[in-house]
């Protein structure tokens, strides 16, 4: 599944997220014209995205398509925040052996 993502174009991965978006906002019984009111996005950009028709769609769109289905904590998915690296842990662990090695001295 992982390999089938990278396989498929930046039109085929908007036109699937629109289908999935669309049974999400079915799911919260929410119609088009609702998500519209709730959003500032035209019903016919709601439907073209839906449907695949429009592949154009920005982030900030996205954001309030999101936002007005409740969903808006599932954009952390897209990009989740890294771990430290286990280099910066190393680095981290080594400045501080060495600054508790140190002696004060009066």
């Amino acid at each position: 599944m992982y390999s089938e993502i990278y396989e498929k174009s930046g039109s085929e991965l908007i036109r699937d997220l629109g289908k999935r978006y669309s049974e999400y906002r079915k799911r919260m019984g929410y119609t088009q014209k609702y998500v519209s009111g709730k959003s500032g996005i035209s019903v016919f950009t709601i439907s073209s995205f839906e449907n695949g028709s429009s592949t154009g769609l920005t982030i900030a769109s996205f954001i309030k398509l999101l936002r007005a289905i409740d969903y808006l904590e599932e954009i952390e998915k897209l990009l989740p925040e890294l771990p430290e690296s286990p280099r910066a842990i190393f680095l981290k662990q080594s400045k501080q052996k060495k600054n508790g090695n140190k002696r004060i001295e009066s």
